[in-house]
């Protein structure tokens, strides 16, 4: 198992899918604070406009007109007719990751991988994984242990549809699968982000299934409207106490170590290294979106 490095970590509390065929969406996305943007090929464009969609991504990525977005090109699958010269020109286009649809194996990553290579792909392009489907569950473990996968993303919409399952509040048909993939994500060491809401006018049910993310363990959510990023970004960040608690815990232990106590309080609670351990990564969280601006 790896653990978070939290002197790399970096915030992806909200990614935010834009419709690269949209031109006054991509240039919007310059003033959006998503931590992070998937400029999308695939379900938000029509056949018609593929091409032009992916030469937009593709020119939006490598601009460097984004800050400090994380910026990632999802791909048609190798399926379509689309998916290879979308890797081919997702491969040298200056994009941190493409995010892959529907991925069932870890075959079908190293086909990936491969064409990315082969394209002149730096190897610092990442894989981010969509985990959409039943065979994908089952096999989470091994994709999430790929090398060159940073990221899975839960594709709840179309898992929903494989399993025949209907999309309702508070998702606890679904609580099963989302645990599953966020277990092989957290046993491979890599970050794992929930799946869209749909219904954008709805911002308390946005917020309680983000909230319900955060309390899973997701590391952030993905969204389809720029008016679902205040909130996300909101639910996973430390608040004020949050981070003055963690500190208090840090001194606190710091403190009984220097004096060779093996035991310590903070406001009546035992303090154990696993806690010294969670308030580290909350003030790096922290920091880390400080740094964002």
């Amino acid at each position: 198992m790896t653990t978070t490095d939290t002197t790399t970590l970096r915030p992806r509390r909200s990614m935010l899918y834009m419709p690269a065929a949209n031109a006054r969406a991509l240039e919007k996305a310059k003033s959006i604070p998503a931590d992070g943007l998937i400029f999308d090929l695939e379900d938000a464009v029509a056949p018609d406009a593929k091409e032009t969609a992916r030469s937009q991504a593709v020119a939006a990525a490598g601009s460097g007109e984004y800050g400090g977005r994380e910026v990632t090109i999802r791909c048609n699958g190798l399926d379509t007719p689309w998916g290879a010269d979308d890797l081919a020109a997702a491969a040298e286009s200056g994009a941190a990751a493409v995010v892959i649809p529907k991925v069932d194996s870890v075959d079908y990553l190293t086909e990936i991988s491969d064409r990315l290579s082969t394209a002149g792909a730096p190897d610092s392009l990442a894989i981010w994984a969509m985990i959409e489907t039943p065979t994908a569950i089952f096999d989470a473990r091994a994709i999430a242990a790929v090398e060159r996968v940073a990221v899975l993303i839960m594709g709840t919409n179309d898992l929903a549809k494989e399993l025949r399952a209907p999309l309702i509040p508070g998702r606890s048909n679904l609580l099963p699968y989302l645990s599953s993939a966020l277990l092989a994500a957290r046993e491979a060491g890599k970050v794992i982000l929930d799946g869209v809401y749909n219904n954008v006018r709805d911002a308390e049910g946005f917020e309680a299934e983000s909230r319900q993310g955060f309390e899973l363990g997701f590391d952030g959510k993905t969204l389809i409207h720029p008016g679902q990023v205040e909130a996300a970004n909101q639910v996973w960040a430390p608040g004020e106490d949050e981070i003055a608690d963690a500190r208090e815990i840090i001194a606190a232990f710091s403190e009984a170590e220097a004096d060779g106590r093996g035991v310590v309080t903070v406001n009546g609670r035992m303090i154990e290294n696993l806690h010294v351990d969670n308030a580290r990564r909350t003030l790096a969280v922290a920091e880390a979106i400080a740094a964002q601006g």
